[in-house]
């Protein structure tokens, strides 16, 4: 990952700590889960709905809008937890390439 994609999701993180701080937003961890969860779920549904459920598979869309609040929720949740993003997605993909390496699948 280059310096600037690392330094644009570090502020990225920062810009939403600073968000859910301005809007008196805070909450634990463990609703922010599952608020993660939800947001999710919501891609799924559009997902659902705009494959005809399952009549037009090939016709999957998700929205950028849909995919935003997965990504604001995902790092509020980093941020209650006390979690770098960008420190998280680094580790992560060492390990995707890792398993790559050792077994030509990302999957563990």
């Amino acid at each position: 990952m280059s310096l600037a994609a690392v330094e644009g999701f570090m502020d990225e993180q920062q810009k939403v700590a600073t968000f859910v701080d301005e809007h008196d937003l805070d909450m634990s961890t463990e609703f922010r889960l599952l608020n993660l969860v939800e947001e999710i779920g919501e891609i799924a549904e559009d997902a659902i709905e705009s494959a005809e459920y399952g009549d037009s598979p090939g016709e999957i869309t998700v929205t950028a809008d849909e995919f935003g609040d997965v990504l604001f929720t995902a790092l509020q949740m980093g941020n209650s937890a006390g979690i770098d993003a960008s420190e998280a997605l680094d580790a992560s993909l060492e390990k995707y390439e890792q398993r790559i390496e050792e077994s030509g699948d990302p999957s563990s």
